[in-house]
């Protein structure tokens, strides 16, 4: 039952010791004004509830948990049904461990394949990060449990993250690395956000009224309660004014007396300190009227888990069918990861999964009539050894039918706290993928990363490779079924593998030098780079392979608006087997002011169909899929012209294009004396009654010499109006040019 005004907290000190944790995991209670000591627990793909020993870094144990895909491989399922039965399972468990909100979904954009915390976010893409996130946060919510989107706003790297400034124009903000977290605030409507411990363009965030007010509450309607992120917090005062409510985790009290001390001296409105108290008490009612007791089939979780890491896998290459593999035969299985299964990452976000299954005990139970032999290949703890282990491998690999490597980065090499030198594999595992490929008959890799990893030296030896990124508990199981067509990959990359990273659109940019990093490729994000600047990569974002074949047809593009559109595509499996399509629909703008990616992701859907079955797919197109942020408008704006609607196969590949053309926002600039010879010329209004004026003014000879002359003006179209006056032979009246000041202000 709600509590009215007079069940608040009474004393200043009383209301500001609420706004800061307890302790690491739990808020203060005031439980006679109705507010209940809240439990916040990460994570994002596994519930960590710590009882005992405490800690952010996940050093210490916590209680058992499913521990789902992370985020990394939830993203290449392109499927926001899925991740819903994701926070559906998450949330459950919260509930059963007494956990009011998770923290999670990371939403942040993988601006490069070196952050150590990539495994925690979803893509390079903000559409297809943001729709899953929103996903995950409705599925989480279902169950009465508050999630917590985060780490908000531009936290792409891990160098110097708690004191880094990300330096960013406000377009490549608005177009890029906010979007996510505008959708998911949106459509889900989180009852937290989380605010990043980074600088955004010199101030904190934890600290950024326009961040945190500006954008996220006045622009976005977001009502909840933001949350700072562990230790993010310095001026508590300053956050405080910012919009940042509670302080996590507790201080002993400290930074509750400076809000009091700043309240008794006037320096802080005590109506602020009021204002976060009602979110936090909202929270509370909010999460505790769910509070009902769950119970957890941990068995049900875990095949769950499977199902779910089973259609995130992406099977990237698959030469004269090499996979599935056959029923029968002899395969040789190398490498430790099959039989110790590397499944999620480091940091505060490691689950103490409930049980973990091999790749290798689950391949061997799938496939009964097939001889299953194993070698270790090479050691994750370092063994100095690697010569003889590889032998090993050599020798195995040489008898069998299908040679099958399971390799990747050990949990050292990529973390929460630190940023990957490089994108290769361990020396260790590229030797023995060499070694391996020239004695087998065929060679399948399983790659296990968290992070993307050069395929280079190695790839065109190997006749198969699945990407498998950190797959969870239930990994084991996805693998053997996907590796045996038990389940038919549908994975697609959700983000690019490039050649080299110094292809890596922020390569000369990243992680920045001397407490600034500069988001200095802008817009030009993950494949939008690629694209645009024709730079070719290894396997381009939205890639991936299946045991069956699709058939998309029929593309149409329709304008239901004067900005916006509707694109249908009929999709068939053409195959013999039952299978699942992602549907990727991208829009390539006409020229506009700004710089303009080839194309960008607008709209994308999964299906999944048996052989010879056809659906219809409809994919809205809204206003913003046309939509640019104009800095000089501080709004988006749709450019008139001619766009094209593009059904791909990925990225890079165009299956069938529809041109559409959208009358967009009938917008000119109001003209000035400082703006440009070009801009008055070219107004719809002004630019002909210039053209006139001047014109009018000229004699037979000197009109002669402009017509011969246009490349002239072409010089002269950057000089501001106010300088290109003084060189007209006959002055314009100061009225007239006033007058057409005046024309351009009217919208045409």
């Amino acid at each position: 039952m709600p509590h009215s005004p007079a069940d608040a907290p009474s004393g200043l000190d009383e209301k500001t010791s609420l706004l800061s944790g307890r302790d690491l995991w739990s808020t203060e209670a005031d439980e006679k004004a109705g507010i209940p000591s809240l439990v916040l627990s990460d994570g994002p793909h596994g519930v960590r509830r710590q009882r005992a020993e405490s800690d952010h870094l996940g050093l210490h144990a916590s209680e058992p948990a499913t521990c789902f895909p992370p985020a990394v491989a939830l993203a290449s399922s392109w499927d926001p049904a899925l991740l819903r039965r994701l926070g559906e399972a998450l949330g459950r468990e919260a509930r059963s461990l007494g956990v009011d909100v998770l923290l999670g979904p990371g939403v942040n954009i993988k601006r490069s394949p070196l952050c150590g915390r990539n495994f925690e976010y979803f893509s390079e893409d903000p559409l297809l990060s943001g729709v899953l996130g929103a996903a995950h946060a409705q599925g989480v919510q279902s169950q009465g449990v508050g999630s917590s989107v985060k780490h908000f706003a531009a936290n792409t790297q891990e160098t110097d993250r708690m004191r880094v400034s990300a330096d960013v124009d406000e377009r490549t903000l608005r177009e890029i690395y906010l979007p996510a977290f505008e959708r998911v605030v949106t459509e889900a409507l989180p009852t937290t956000v989380m605010c990043s411990y980074n600088k955004v363009n010199g101030v904190y965030a934890a600290e950024n009224r326009w961040l945190l007010t500006q954008v996220l509450r006045e622009e976005w309607g977001f009502e909840g309660l933001v949350v700072s992120d562990w230790g993010a917090v310095g001026d508590r005062v300053a956050a405080l004014l910012a919009g940042t409510d509670l302080e996590m985790p507790g201080n002993g009290g400290g930074t509750d007396a400076e809000v009091a001390a700043a309240v008794r001296a006037g320096t802080l409105d005590e109506a602020v300190v009021d204002t976060a108290v009602a979110r936090l008490r909202a929270l509370a009612a909010q999460v505790r009227a769910e509070a009902a007791t769950a119970e957890v089939d941990h068995e049900a979780q875990h095949r769950l888990a499977r199902e779910i890491a089973a259609d995130c896998l992406v099977l990237l290459k698959n030469r004269e069918r090499t996979l599935p593999l056959a029923p029968t035969g002899r395969v040789a299985v190398i490498g430790e990861f099959a039989q110790t299964l590397r499944y999620q990452g480091g940091g505060s976000s490691h689950v103490n999964a409930t049980r973990v299954d091999s790749p290798l005990d689950e391949l061997r139970a799938q496939l009964p009539d097939v001889q299953v032999d194993f070698a270790q290949g090479y050691d994750t703890a370092g063994q100095p050894d690697a010569a003889q282990l590889r032998e090993t491998a050599v020798a195995l690999a040489a008898q069998a039918d299908t040679s099958v490597l399971v390799v990747g980065l050990r949990e050292a090499d990529e973390s929460e706290g630190f940023d990957r030198e490089h994108i290769h594999l361990p020396d260790d595992q590229v030797e023995l993928i060499h070694a391996v490929a020239r004695a087998a008959r065929r060679t399948v890799v399983v790659l296990l990363n968290g992070g993307v990893v050069s395929l280079e030296g190695w790839h065109d030896e190997v006749d198969a490779v699945v990407e498998a990124w950190l797959p969870g508990q239930a990994g084991g199981g996805a693998v053997a079924d996907v590796l045996t067509g038990r389940v038919n990959p549908s994975g697609r990359l959700a983000e690019t593998i490039p050649f080299r990273l110094q292809d890596t659109p922020s390569f000369l940019n990243f992680p920045g030098e001397q407490g600034h990093v500069r988001y200095g490729e802008g817009v030009m994000v993950g494949y939008r780079y690629y694209e645009t600047a024709d730079v070719p990569v290894r396997y381009p974002f939205g890639h991936g392979l299946s045991y069956t074949t699709f058939e998309q047809s029929g593309l149409r593009a329709t304008a239901t608006g004067p900005d916006a559109a509707r694109a249908t595509v009929t999709v068939t499996n053409t195959g013999d087997r039952f299978g699942k399509h992602a549907v990727q629909v991208y829009v390539a703008a006409p020229r506009r002011p700004v710089s303009n990616p080839a194309r960008e992701l607008r709209g994308f859907a999964k299906v999944a169909l048996a052989p010879g079955e056809s659906t219809e797919v409809v994919i809205e197109l809204d206003r913003r899929a046309f939509a640019y942020w104009d800095i000089t408008r501080d709004d988006w704006t749709v450019a008139t012209g001619r766009y094209e609607v593009q059904l791909c196969e990925n990225a890079h590949d165009v299956l069938a294009s529809i041109p559409l053309d959208l009358e967009g926002d009938q917008v000119a600039k109001p003209l000035t004396l400082d703006s440009t010879v070009g801009e008055w010329f070219g107004h719809p209004a002004a630019g002909p009654a210039l053209t006139e004026a001047m014109a009018a003014g000229m004699t037979e000879e000197q009109a002669a010499a402009a017509s011969e002359n246009a490349d002239a003006m072409r010089m002269v179209e950057s000089m501001p109006m106010r300088q290109f006056l003084g060189f007209l032979p006959v002055p314009l009246p100061d009225d007239f040019l006033e007058q057409l000041m005046d024309l351009s202000r009217t919208p045409v």
